[in-house]
């Protein structure tokens, strides 16, 4: 059996180091990880001379795993939905863990479910989130992105 743990990076472009939200969510994977699992850390650079999100958190990674794969694509959710999918089919994952706060939960799940579907990997998606209070700001964000959901989980189920 494989089990991908997939940690969704974060960055308000404020700061070079990793963002609060981000280490919140490394140290739940962290908790949930076993020394069987591949993680994957996914999220880019915001800015140009930047080091990605995804590679801090695998610079902070503490726990034993099997393996460890860095993407460093995902600009978006939709992004991060894409590359779990398609890293879950190249591992034959039997369950994927997505690891996202509590407020990102839903469209982060709903996209990864679209693109696990549209990639043909079997796996079955568990969600894990940090419990961080969700501001106005990330209210209203998340509140947006929910309009083109739909669209961006059709385009995600019909990727391979």
């Amino acid at each position: 059996m494989t089990r991908l743990v997939a940690v969704l990076g974060y960055s308000d472009s404020t700061t070079a180091d990793l963002h609060p939200v981000a280490a919140a969510r490394l140290a739940r994977a962290v908790a949930e990880v076993g020394p069987d699992d591949v993680v994957l850390f996914s999220g880019w650079a915001r800015r140009p001379a930047s080091t990605a999100e995804a590679d801090l958190m695998a610079r902070m990674w503490t726990a034993p795993v099997r393996a460890r794969v860095v993407d460093r694509r995902a600009r978006t959710t939709f992004g991060n939905a894409v590359g779990v999918a398609r890293t879950a089919r190249r591992l034959d994952a039997d369950e994927v863990v997505l690891v996202t706060s509590r407020w990102h939960a839903r469209r982060a799940a709903t996209l990864v479910r679209a693109a696990l579907r549209g990639s043909g990997s079997a796996a079955t998606l568990r969600v894990v989130a940090t419990d961080e209070p969700v501001t106005p700001r990330r209210g209203v964000r998340e509140a947006a992105s929910w309009t083109i959901v739909p669209v961006l989980a059709l385009v995600a189920a019909r990727l391979r």
